[in-house]
């Protein structure tokens, strides 16, 4: 079988990986000029750095058994996290739940109350039972209170703007079930996982793993069309970097693209049109500053506080050593806005023009001229947004056009999106084309 893949994210190459297992003939095609999506990386210091923050659970089980079947399982290491909250003025250390009890930002009373609240949600089981409320109503109503007002609400209206009051409580749900795994007992410190060389480590060997048995990667080629001949796909049309078209044929089609691309690609029919565009997604603005001290010794930096104008501080090499990276401090100022948003529009200079003042709630020294290097990146589909009762939405992997698939990160549930999910997914969707393909030649034998 000779399969085309639109995308060379996790997914993407999750899926090429297990068709080149299989024996099949794979070929990746990818619009942007490098490798690994929103896990790409950018030279800061003489080292790659993830383009997006990014770091692993202890769940996350499928990235760990991937790295472990391409030989390079060795290369992950974990980390002790430190975590804080900025709210009402100040930041307070919220690493453990031993933190949670010296939160005076909120009485007593609500600490405990706020803790007990995080337990009763971890020992829930069955997500399908919350799909009918909102994460906001559900907060409201079980927690409420100063718990509720100083933290979950300015946290949920950071990351979702006017959307928070739509996501479904499922979202919330799973964020603290990967939160809880992390931990280790009412002392430990959340552990997080980075692989040596950074996530390239991962992204790279893929390709050399793919490639070495006969697969094809073509970055900055993006591809134009899928092409369908009496309902069935049986092909790609993409260009190249200089301008020349390709026309591949193809026995089944992988597109990993945003839902709101995918219709540009292939017609069609309306239902399944509208469950792609009925997604909607956040877009993502990250700024990096590269550092010459540290900024806090926090690792992450929740914000819970309105009049931050962006979402969270996210100190790299605060977790990680400074070594690393030419012995700069890393920082992330990261965001999640509609892409109608002005923020969004803004060009990098005008970020740090809107951020940097704010930085000084964060340490009073801050100067402008700790800043040796800045980079900035905007991702148009970063975080779908996920409503109630999604899984009756959800757009099926398996597209009405026969032979051609879809798998993004809307289609992530009950989980919220990430690399290891993206990985899952990509080798749950190889396994299901394989299996429909053996079915389709069994049928016809």
């Amino acid at each position: 079988m000779k399969v085309g893949i639109i995308g060379a994210g996790a997914a993407g190459l999750a899926a090429a990986l297990d068709f080149s297992a299989g024996g099949h003939k794979v070929v990746v095609y990818e619009a942007a000029p490098f490798i690994g999506g929103q896990a790409s990386t950018i030279p800061v210091g003489g080292a790659p750095l993830e383009r997006g923050y990014h770091h692993l659970f202890t769940n996350d089980q499928a990235i760990l058994d991937l790295m472990d079947d391409i030989g390079v399982a060795e290369t992950m290491k974990w980390y002790p996290s430190r975590v804080g909250t900025y709210t009402s003025g100040k930041v307070y250390k919220t690493t453990t739940a031993l933190d949670l009890l010296r939160f005076g930002a909120i009485p007593f009373l609500e600490r405990i109350k706020l803790g007990l609240f995080a337990l009763k949600v971890g020992r829930i089981k069955e997500w399908r039972d919350l799909e009918n409320e909102t994460a906001d109503f559900w907060l409201r109503e079980r927690l409420g209170g100063a718990a509720y007002d100083k933290v979950w609400a300015p946290l949920l209206k950071g990351k979702f703007g006017s959307f928070y009051d739509r996501i479904g409580m499922p979202w919330f749900w799973s964020k603290i079930q990967t939160r809880f795994a992390s931990r280790q007992g009412i002392r430990g410190r959340e552990m997080l996982g980075y692989p040596d060389g950074s996530f390239d480590t991962v992204f790279d060997k893929l390709q050399e793993v793919i490639e070495s048995r006969g697969g094809e990667v073509h970055v900055s080629t993006p591809v134009e069309k899928v092409d369908v001949v009496d309902g069935v796909a049986r092909g790609l049309v993409a260009r190249t970097e200089s301008g020349e078209e390709i026309r591949e044929e193809f026995d089944t089609v992988l597109s990993t693209v945003p839902s709101f691309l995918f219709p540009d690609m292939v017609e069609l029919p309306d239902d399944y049109k509208k469950r792609l565009l009925d997604v909607h997604y956040l877009a993502a603005v990250v700024v990096i500053l590269e550092l010459e001290r540290p900024l806090t010794n926090y690792y992450w930096m929740n914000i819970a506080d309105p009049d931050i104008p962006f979402l969270g501080l996210i100190e790299h090499t605060n977790m990680l050593p400074k070594e690393w990276y030419g012995g700069k401090h890393v920082l992330y100022l990261t965001n999640y806005l509609d892409r109608s948003d002005d923020v969004y529009k803004m060009s990098q200079d005008e970020l740090l023009d809107l951020y940097l003042p704010h930085l000084t709630k964060f340490n009073p020294e801050f100067d402008r001229s700790w800043i040796q290097g800045v980079h900035y990146n905007a991702l148009s589909a970063a975080q779908p947004i996920i409503p109630t009762n999604y899984s009756k939405a959800i757009p099926d992997h398996r597209t009405p056009v026969k032979n051609l698939y879809l798998a993004n990160t809307s289609q992530i549930y009950p989980e919220d999106r990430g690399t290891n999910y993206s990985f899952r997914m990509g080798r749950e969707l190889a396994e299901m084309m394989m299996n429909d393909e053996q079915r389709s030649w069994s049928v016809w034998q």
